[in-house]
């Protein structure tokens, strides 16, 4: 008969999916890593599928466990824990391309205005200019959502470091490092792309 725990309210790796959400919900935060190693790959996997992109499928996974922490709408009762993660990172998966799509759409409309306010331009510079921005586009395209939204603010809404930091309650040291980050990944990408 095997001896009874030491500490009976730690979670243990073969208490169910259930046992354990319990458990984390009661304030054991061991149970949190243990559902992570179970369940991580099919979020990253689903992740990585939807979004087409490392980083942010390595983001949403973060995000999807955080969120698993810290809510209370999984119920134990209705399904399975790994059918309710695959429907939540499924679903925010969608709602980073939208917003992806509509950072970009909102990018391409401020580009746009600021191409009507400048002289004309003769064939062969319009071709140009649209094949930059194209590949801009498509750079873009390649960075997290939290990178595009601090390149966007910096140079399309022509806001301050000071200033971004402010509108998104950020350290201003962490504003300038993402943002230095952001751009040397924006221009390898571009390098990538061109190159």
């Amino acid at each position: 008969m095997p001896e009874p725990s030491d500490h009976p309210e730690q979670p243990v790796a073969n208490q169910t999916d259930a046992d354990l959400y319990l458990a984390l919900r009661g304030g054991q935060t061991a149970a949190l890593g243990i559902l992570y190693d179970r369940h991580a790959r099919l979020v990253y996997g689903l992740a990585l599928k939807t979004l087409s992109n490392a980083q942010e499928a390595e983001d949403l996974t973060q995000d999807i466990f955080l969120n698993l922490a810290r809510s209370t709408s999984y119920d134990p009762r209705r399904g399975s824990l790994r059918t309710f993660l695959g429907i939540l990172t499924r679903s925010r998966a969608i709602d980073r391309i939208r917003s992806r799509s509509t950072a970009l759409s909102h990018l391409e409309r401020l580009r746009s205005e600021h191409n009507s306010e400048t002289p004309a331009q003769s064939p062969f510079d319009q071709v140009s200019q649209t094949e930059q921005s194209q590949e801009v586009k498509t750079a873009l395209a390649q960075l997290s959502e939290s990178e595009q939204q601090l390149l966007q603010m910096a140079y399309y809404e022509g806001l301050s470091q000071s200033e971004i930091a402010e509108r998104l309650s950020m350290p201003l040291g962490t504003v300038k490092t993402r943002t230095r980050r952001s751009l040397i990944k924006l221009r390898q990408t571009l390098t990538d792309y061109i190159g």
